[in-house]
């Protein structure tokens, strides 16, 4: 039977699966038209350039051309393409890979999944590309600026069991991270805060409310006004670590984003954010086989702070 969410209509290229739009239930006109209105970061000669040569397909695998009607809730496939993206200087490991799961370790500031200057130069592309792994995904993702272990799905079929060791937090997530320290602040605890969007780009903030993030909090080591901190994420909400730690007053080394936006220059990889996804813990849904993965990166040394102000 015809599968209208399987994007094999075009195969991967060069690591890169094709995306998808899926039209309105309502609307007329040219599909080209709507093309340029939806998503118009891709100019109308780079629409027309993709239909002659094949590249924009729909669900049932035939081409679109610049005369193709507007048909409500078809869905149509292309590749995204980056005129120009910087090369990131830094590589992935993987640590582990069979039929169902790949584990790599993931560098700073690479991000996960393809998004905004970014496509080649990610996780996911790099493993598809240089593995041949087509139906690769992420089963968690990690911020860019975040080094460490990331999980991954290879095939579709057994997808949803590793998905749900992550929705029913049936796994054990262990992050390192350096932060100031604050000898007023009682640790081990058990940091509980709501989060929200805060409206301002894509960054989160601390609300009143019912607790939706969770974080086991100690210190590992400490050393010139600075620790290395143990972090275990409960909860799964997006920027969480960081977040709550900016909130306590120990925001992390290298944080671009919390408590203010600093945004490096491009091409800057000189203040890696400081914190790793260090631990993975879980059963194996399918093999029953108790899984511990460790990263093989560490973050700066505490000693090399040390004598250096603030």
């Amino acid at each position: 039977m015809h599968n209208p969410h399987d994007p094999r209509v075009l195969p991967m290229r060069d690591g890169v699966s094709p995306s998808c739009v899926v039209l309105p239930s309502t609307g007329s006109g040219l599909l080209l038209d709507f093309l340029c209105q939806r998503l118009p970061a891709v100019a109308r000669a780079d629409w027309l350039r993709r239909m002659a040569a094949g590249e924009v397909v729909d669900e049932h695998g035939r081409a679109a051309g610049a005369a193709t009607v507007f048909t409500a809730g078809l869905r149509y496939y292309y590749y995204r393409e980056l005129a120009h993206e910087l090369a990131l200087p830094f590589h992935e490991r993987v640590l582990y890979h069979d039929e169902h799961l790949l584990v790599a370790d993931k560098p700073h500031f690479l991000p996960v999944v393809p998004g905004g200057q970014y496509l080649q130069e990610t996780l996911l592309v790099r493993l598809k590309r240089r593995l041949g792994l087509p139906e690769l995904s992420p089963v968690h993702r990690i911020d860019a600026g975040t080094a460490g272990l990331v999980l991954f799905s290879v095939q579709r079929a057994t997808r949803g069991s590793y998905q749900a060791l992550f929705r029913e937090r049936a796994i054990r997530k262990v992050y390192e991270a350096i932060a100031p320290w604050r000898a007023d602040l009682p640790l081990p605890r058990v940091q509980q805060s709501r989060l929200e969007e805060s409206g301002h780009f894509f960054r989160m903030h601390e609300v009143p409310g019912v607790p939706n993030a969770i974080t086991a909090i100690d210190v590992i080591e400490r050393s010139a006004g600075l620790a290395r901190y143990r972090l275990e994420p409960i909860t799964g909400r997006r920027h969480q670590l960081r977040v709550q730690m900016a909130a306590l007053g120990l925001p992390l080394v290298g944080d671009t984003l919390y408590p203010q936006v600093n945004d490096a220059a491009p091409g800057d990889w000189s203040n890696p954010l400081q914190l790793l996804a260090r631990k993975l813990q879980f059963t194996d849904p399918l093999t029953g086989q108790r899984q511990h993965f460790v990263s093989t990166l560490r973050l700066r040394d505490l000693r090399d702070w040390e004598g250096v102000e603030g």
